[in-house]
């Protein structure tokens, strides 16, 4: 190609026309091909939002988990304690059923006295198992509950009816609610008359 050939080429504006026109169709097919991407960039949005929601929600229920747990060690810590203290509490009662109220006048003051610090050391013994979320279980004349009473016998009874609790052999205790010793008792039970009046009719 001589001079003349490649003057008219860089005079020419047909050429520069096409590497023009050429240069916009590239641009376009990029901005094209930005914009079918926004679709995917938002599906990729939407999931990153919906994961981030599950994670705040999973930490969260870990948090609250960790305070229950908190919560149930603080309360419940000391059970076994209390279970060991429970007989000693058995043993006074045991000691002050033995003596009646007839009884009491004919002791000598001496007795008295001690009887006295017996029933008051009980007295403060409850108050200490109160204090720490302790309560004694004596469900005379209440509905038998399975889930705070043991059966230990049943018994015929015409004064009541029939799954009440009628006698007390050994009395039970919770901690905030939660049983430690269920109460040993014995229940009522229709008497043998009434189950041949009910057969009968």
């Amino acid at each position: 190609m001589n001079e003349t050939d490649e003057q008219q080429n860089v005079n020419d504006p047909t050429a520069e026309g096409q590497a023009d026109t050429s240069s916009v169709t590239e641009e376009n097919d990029a901005v094209r091909d930005d914009m079918l991407e926004i679709p995917d960039v938002e599906t990729e949005v939407a999931l990153m939002k919906d994961q981030l929601l599950r994670a705040l929600a999973e930490a969260e229920n870990v948090r609250r988990r960790a305070a229950r747990d908190k919560e149930d060690a603080l309360k419940y810590s000391i059970s076994s304690f209390a279970r060991d203290l429970l007989a000693v509490a058995d043993n006074l009662q045991r000691a002050l059923e033995t003596l009646s109220d007839d009884k009491t006048e004919e002791l000598s003051s001496e007795v008295k006295s001690f009887l006295e610090g017996v029933i008051m050391t009980e007295k403060e013994l409850l108050n200490v198992f109160e204090k720490h979320g302790i309560k004694k279980i004596t469900p005379l004349g209440e509905k038998f509950d399975h889930g705070f009473h043991q059966a230990m016998l049943e018994m015929e009874s015409n004064e009541h009816p029939a799954g009440t609790v009628v006698q007390l052999m050994q009395a039970g205790y919770i901690l905030n609610d939660r049983l430690l010793r269920p109460a040993l008792v014995g229940v009522a039970k229709a008497s043998e008359d009434k189950e041949e009046q009910v057969e009968d009719n």
